[in-house]
């Protein structure tokens, strides 16, 4: 099942809700019937188990990384065969001379240099384009232009010898006590904050809001952002968060949830659906940091584990 048929599932399983109603206290976990709870947790099991196969073996899989560029004080990078370039490609299906890549704005402008070189966008083939951030292909690899105002080429090979540390993923078990359909506390005075990152990059965001919600008898808090960088959506907000199970049974770095917002106004934030950033599997991604704010004293054992790949 895909992650957009797992949502759609959790959607008609909710249970109804006046809309527009005020938060006058922290939410208690969604009760299910007997059937739901089972349609639910096949849901989350098969999501876990095509998320591990896409690991496995994709072209985009985490894995499949084997270089990553930074931009740097550069506007433009050269990507092809010969070693000079900014990002070398070995390959004999790549030209000496490949690309030229700059940085436009928030998209990136991307021509072709050796003569009958081409590249990939959505399976068109191409010599120059403007494009959003996003991928692209070249000689059977797969480069993707990485903004996150922190400009960078990854290119992923679909043979890249990481796929050899393949030891699969790990979960907690399905736990839908940890799963609640509540309202965004909206920041009265929206302010940008800075989100650290695992290169150490500082990214702007803004501070929505907050989650408030109960586990078992602790009331928690969890603070809601959203990225001020290209290709995040106005309605597009995360939540980075540590708890007592991090750098112990969860990721040192910690975790992240997506939260889904429904038609009537509210949230549906699953701890199930807790995953690891990038940089868990690769070290070509730049990740956000948790805030110091977003850190529960409690174990949240929900979501996905730390399965070691730096080990």
């Amino acid at each position: 099942m895909s992650r957009l048929a797992l949502i759609a599932l959790l959607f008609t399983l909710l249970p109804g809700a006046a809309t527009g109603a005020a938060p006058v206290s922290p939410a208690s976990p969604v009760r299910l019937t007997p059937g739901g709870v089972d349609s639910l947790t096949q849901a989350i099991l098969k999501d876990r188990a095509d998320t591990e196969q896409w690991l496995k073996s994709s072209e985009t899989s985490y894995l499949a990384t084997v270089q990553r560029v930074d931009f740097g004080a550069k506007q433009t990078l050269t990507v092809g065969r010969d070693p000079d370039n900014d990002v070398c490609i070995p390959s004999p299906n790549v030209s000496p001379h490949h690309l030229s890549v700059s940085v436009s704005g928030d998209s990136f402008h991307v021509g072709a240099v050796d003569a009958g070189a081409v590249f990939f966008s959505k399976d068109e083939s191409l010599t120059s384009a403007t494009l959003a951030p996003g991928s692209i292909g070249v000689g059977g690899f797969t480069l993707r232009l990485s903004h996150q105002r922190f400009p960078a080429i990854i290119v992923f090979d679909p043979k890249s010898p990481s796929f050899a540390r393949y030891k699969g993923l790990q979960w907690f078990p399905v736990d839908l006590s940890c799963r609640y359909l509540l309202p965004l506390t909206p920041n009265p005075k929206p302010d940008t904050t800075l989100i650290l990152s695992t290169r150490g990059n500082r990214r702007r965001a803004v501070r929505v809001g907050w989650f408030d919600f109960m586990v078992g008898k602790t009331r928690c808090r969890l603070e809601a952002t959203r990225l001020l960088e290209p290709g995040v959506g106005e309605n597009d907000i995360s939540v980075f968060f540590r708890d007592g199970t991090t750098a112990k049974e969860s990721y040192p770095t910690g975790r992240y949830l997506d939260p889904v917002r429904l038609p009537d106004g509210r949230y549906l934030l699953d701890l199930n659906l807790s995953y690891n950033p990038a940089c868990a599997v690769s070290e070509h991604y730049n990740c956000p940091i948790p805030p110091k704010a977003n850190t529960l004293k409690l174990p949240i054992r929900a979501g996905e584990m730390d399965a070691h790949y730096h080990e």
